[in-house]
């Protein structure tokens, strides 16, 4: 069965309007609602009453230089010389103009090429349930899950390429329409600043005073994390939740370092990616939950876990949160490219108990909406006698090369991991948003995580 979008009611369409004039443009909007319609009436609507979000939306041109492999530095919607190089690399090869900037033509190149790697399709989705063109404020998909449920603020930043012509405003309010409660209606404002990043920065001291006071604030940063990023800077000292989703990250290994940089400073970060491992945690724990398997937990000393090849945070999470639970210390990390990427993965555990895990990426021809995703784990023993083992499948990968290397047999409890409902971001963000401040579990699974990067690079 599925869901069909909720019916739109506009207060506001997009309208431009300077910088100055934007509070004073949502008050006008809603001044403005409450004229006598045709039928006499208008249903009651509640204005953003619950929190305010920001949203950084990175420019598409690094998105999609890296989709296609030219690009590997920071996604953050700077043009700055990595990306040009990236771009003349890319208008060489297309017998384009070297010009290292992202022109219309460019970018037409660009998107023409993802669509044929994506057999027609006409956008990048970057894990956030729309494409890469990114958010406006005429196309407030991103909002619509949240609007369901919370009247709310979203401001939108939007880097854009190209020459610096200041910052550009945009306001609009939205509204779901309900069914089981139509007479009211919960709308959400919009506010979106497009500009180059450095027009964005030198705007960054007023974003501040567009977020509601009183209530809770969160960005959604979904650029590359940076702990010296000015504008990153002052609104994570701001806000309640800073909310990343790993999956996008384009250097995993490097980017996971920079979100225990942002812990250790004290910023209350949050990851939609951690939020997508809850099903195997929850499986996991369940399997060694009756007492007698609970005194058997000691003996594991052997894990694998397969993931789709590509990103390994969602692997590196699980076995940072196994460790973290189970008092496992890190003492080598090794990683081995090729066909398979292969991680082996040394701890010691009580009573000096060493501990052996392989992560194997595993090429797979149908790719899912987000990247890494676990497709298989096994938790067993070296002592046949314990009755350790524990085998957990996803539906959709299923266990076919651990049970070809005899886990099935090896494994006393099999249990499989129904796929989430939603994995997509939005869905998530509207989860995430209900609590804020810092997660304990997954602030000691980070920390375990960036211990087993920093052996990589030791």
């Amino acid at each position: 069965m599925t869901s069909q979008s909720p019916t739109i009611f506009s207060l506001q369409a997009p309208k431009d309007i300077s910088l100055s004039d934007i509070e004073a443009e949502l008050n006008q909007i809603w001044q403005s609602y409450g004229i006598t319609g045709e039928d006499g009436s208008l249903p009651a609507a509640t204005r953003a009453t619950t929190f305010s979000l920001v949203v950084y939306e990175p420019e598409e041109t690094q998105f999609l230089l890296a989709a296609l492999g030219f690009y590997n530095g920071p996604i953050d919607g700077i043009i700055g010389p990595q990306t040009q190089t990236a771009l003349r690399e890319l208008q060489k090869k297309h017998q384009l103009p070297d010009t290292g900037k992202a022109t219309p033509e460019t970018l037409a190149v660009l998107r023409e090429e993802i669509a044929k790697r994506q057999g027609g399709g006409l956008t990048v989705d970057n894990g956030s349930g729309v494409g890469t063109s990114g958010l406006t404020a005429s196309s407030p998909t991103i909002a619509d899950e949240i609007a369901l449920r919370n009247p709310c603020r979203i401001i939108t930043l939007s880097p854009i390429a190209g020459e610096d012509e200041g910052v550009k405003a945009q306001v609009s309010a939205y509204c779901p329409i309900q069914k089981q409660s139509s007479s009211t209606l919960v709308c959400c404002e919009y506010i979106t600043l497009s500009g180059t990043a450095a027009a964005l920065e030198r705007v960054g001291g007023m974003i501040p005073s567009l977020l509601i006071g009183g209530l809770p604030k969160f960005i959604w940063w979904k650029a590359t994390p940076d702990p010296t990023n000015p504008l990153f800077k002052r609104l994570a000292g701001v806000c309640n939740n800073v909310i990343v989703d790993s999956c996008n990250f384009n250097k995993p290994e490097v980017d996971l370092l920079r979100l225990q940089e942002l812990v250790e400073s004290g910023v209350p970060l949050a990851d939609l990616n951690w939020r997508r491992l809850l099903g195997w945690q929850e499986l996991t724990a369940e399997a060694y939950d009756p007492p007698q398997r609970r005194s058997v937990l000691a003996e594991v000393d052997r894990v694998n876990i397969d993931y789709e090849k590509g990103n390994p945070v969602q692997a590196l999470m699980f076995v940072s949160w196994l460790a973290s639970r189970l008092d496992w210390l890190p003492v080598s990390f090794q990683e081995e490219k090729g066909d398979y990427d292969i991680t082996k993965i040394q701890f010691v555990g009580k009573e000096q108990r060493q501990i052996e895990v392989e992560l194997a990426g595993v090429p797979v021809a149908d790719i899912g909406e987000v990247a890494g995703d676990l497709i298989a784990l096994r938790l067993n023993s070296t002592n046949a006698q314990a009755n350790a083992g524990t085998l957990i499948c996803s539906e959709t990968g299923g266990c076919m090369r651990m049970e070809t290397q005899g886990g099935a047999q090896s494994s006393g409890v099999f249990q499989q991991v129904t796929s989430l409902s939603e994995q997509k971001a939005e869905v998530l963000l509207s989860q995430q948003v209900q609590r804020w401040g810092r997660e304990a579990l997954f602030e000691e699974s980070l920390a375990v995580t960036a211990k087993l990067l920093n052996l990589a690079n030791s």
